[in-house]
């Protein structure tokens, strides 16, 4: 087999990070050599828990001084943007987590520099890892459940400091620059790229935000995001109130021939109703391939054997996600809906 890949890590004030290098550490495929990012505690982490080799708090001095192929991106959203579009233009492969910036003017950055270095760019949708959401999205490809009409899909808990996120991680999903709003950037993007992956882009979008419970946060702590096609209509939520898992991540297929309840995270089942089982049948969820088996797996698969990223995690679904999400915060700031897509872009 060839030798690893070399990867590379751009900020680690995103927890994700952490549960990211675990499966990097236990591939096959890739090696963590290098990590880069402003606060020593966290390089400090990186090497004693993960091995990295090297060091940096300066990312353009790792992407100078070590040899890679491909980094991850883990800091707050707009530096991400940045950090992606420096590595890209550098020929390194990019992988960045969800969503995939703070604005769309980012995003729109991102496809286009890696378009133009021949790079692969990867946004890592930590759902789309969930065996049955990738049998219900096989399922709806192959019309088992007709014409998909609507999606549903809810992001809620009670908070990212009260779920026990770190400091580095909450203190910018808590700042609007960093994050690009507060509740709608963070947990409506996964409705958001959803919708796209099912239904396409939308015609129309609507956005109400709400700072309803937080009074220590400037954000948004609950959101709504409602698209619009000529034959189809889709909604995303977001919430940091929620008391409870009740409701929480659970995604939802409405079709002319039957309903796909998508339960959470590994070991959730996946429901169908149709006109025979009115009440719902859970559907038999098969083994993911080893390599959809976590992001990892599936952004070095893809380099290894120069695979084009598909699916949820495309950088084209991403940035159009992006797109619903900007729509959504000009709606909610102006009352009315907002057409896609944007003038601007």
């Amino acid at each position: 087999m060839a030798d690893k890949l070399r990867v590379g890590v751009l900020g680690l004030t995103h927890d994700h990070i952490w549960g990211n290098l675990r499966d990097l550490n236990a591939s096959p495929l890739g090696e963590l050599v290098a990590a880069a990012d402003p606060n020593q505690e966290l390089l400090d982490k990186v090497q004693a828990e993960h091995g990295a080799g090297q060091v940096f708090l300066s990312y353009e001095e790792m992407l100078d001084s070590v040899e890679l192929d491909a980094v991850y991106v883990f800091s707050d959203n707009a530096t991400g943007a940045e950090l992606a579009v420096m590595a890209a233009e550098r020929g390194l492969h990019v992988m960045v987590e969800k969503p995939m910036a703070a604005d769309l003017e980012g995003a729109v950055q991102m496809l286009a520099a890696a378009r133009q270095a021949g790079v692969k760019l990867m946004v890592n949708w930590p759902f789309a890892w969930w065996p049955q959401l990738q049998k219900a999205l096989e399922m709806a490809r192959s019309g088992a459940i007709g014409q998909v009409f609507s999606t549903k899909y809810r992001s809620a808990h009670a908070g990212p400091k009260e779920l026990g996120c770190t400091p580095y991680f909450y203190n910018w999903l808590h700042d609007a620059d960093l994050n690009g709003a507060g509740a709608l950037m963070d947990y409506c993007c996964y409705g958001a790229a959803l919708a796209r992956t099912v239904l396409g882009q939308p015609s129309r979008v609507t956005g109400v935000v709400g700072h309803l419970l937080k009074d220590y946060v400037t954000v948004d702590d609950n959101a709504v995001i409602v698209m619009q096609w000529p034959r189809a209509i889709a909604i995303t939520e977001a919430s940091w109130t929620q008391i409870g898992h009740l409701t929480s991540y659970v995604a939802v297929l409405y079709g002319s021939e039957g309903t796909l309840v998508v339960e959470p995270r590994n070991g959730g089942r996946l429901l169908l109703a149709d006109r025979e089982h009115e009440d719902g049948v859970e559907i038999e969820v098969p083994p993911s391939p080893e390599e959809l088996r976590n992001a990892t797996a599936y952004f070095l698969h893809c380099i290894r054997h120069d695979r084009p990223i598909e699916g949820l995690c495309s950088p084209e679904v991403s940035r159009d996600a992006q797109e619903i999400l900007e729509a959504g915060l000009l709606s909610a700031s102006s009352g009315e809906a907002v057409s896609l897509p944007l003038p601007v872009y």
